[in-house]
């Protein structure tokens, strides 16, 4: 199926000539996208050396753990414009989902120095229900490395490690692309694979998918999986649970950071960090 890919920046009146070749270098990324202090040094040290120092050891507390929002740059034209650096509440996300087609919300944060992606599915809600258009629940799949090989399937995985299963209709995930690290956004730009919609099956049909702006990249959140990626710097092979590549030049899926919501609040949960090495 084609699908028409052009890209617009929301709340930006610039042409798409001024900003626009094949694809979206990193530096226009960066400033019409969003990055964190943590991107920046992580340019420097990697993310690995860096995130090492930021991610709490051993469950911490006092909100060490609590996914905060990042909106710089997007003031003007995210739902959560306003609360720049401000804690995410799971009923910030569901209030929001209420307004929209699909019953979807989500947005970009920062949690312990790294970029994520929150995004809450209404999976209790729907999960019942026959499956259909802008009905939207997790799909549990099976999931491939890079080479197509089959590596397992969600529910095994989660059966062993019941924290990756997605708590409250929140999924995490970590925010960069599994291409060439690249950081992709939910709703960054406006096209119809960020369009207000859901389809099922976890493929290109229907919207609401992370999207990076780079080079393209598409990930559906509510496509569950497991897949593998590679230590950069050793080489050494790890599985994760992660959220489906749909479309576009990425290897593999986005790697699932599990969520606890405490006090109302978004958190994620430190066991499982294998993530971090696939980006150095």
């Amino acid at each position: 199926m084609s699908r028409d890919v052009e890209l617009k920046i929301p709340g930006k009146n610039i042409s798409k000539k001024e900003i626009l070749g094949s694809v979206i270098d990193r530096r226009q990324f960066i400033r019409y996208g969003f990055n964190t202090a943590a991107g920046v040094l992580a340019a420097t040290f990697g993310v690995i050396g860096f995130a090492s120092i930021l991610m709490p050891g051993g469950g911490g507390g006092g909100g060490d753990l609590a996914v905060k929002y990042w909106a710089k740059g997007r003031e003007d034209d995210a739902w959560y414009g306003s609360k720049h650096l401000q804690e995410m509440k799971l009923e910030e996300f569901t209030g929001e989902a209420s307004k929209s087609v699909s019953g979807m919300a989500g947005a970009s944060g920062i949690w312990n120095g790294v970029p994520v992606n929150v995004v809450y599915v209404p999976h209790n809600e729907n999960k019942s229900k026959a499956l259909e258009n802008n009905v939207p629940r997790y799909q549990f799949g099976e999931g491939v490395d890079a080479t197509g090989k089959y590596v397992g399937h969600f529910e095994d995985l989660a059966e062993d490690n019941p924290l990756i299963t997605p708590n409250d209709g929140i999924v995490i995930s970590f925010g960069r692309c599994p291409h060439l690290c690249c950081i992709p956004g939910w709703q960054l730009v406006s096209n119809n694979f960020t369009e207000d919609s859901w389809a099922p099956g976890g493929t290109e049909e229907g919207g609401n998918k992370l999207f990076c702006i780079c080079h393209s990249s598409r990930f559906d959140p509510t496509a569950l999986e497991v897949n593998e990626n590679r230590n950069r710097a050793t080489g050494q092979t790890f599985q994760f649970a992660g959220i489906k590549r749909v479309g576009g030049p990425a290897p593999v899926g986005i790697p699932i950071i599990p969520a606890n919501i405490n006090a109302g609040v978004i958190e994620g949960v430190t066991e499982f960090v294998d993530w971090l090495t696939y980006c150095d």
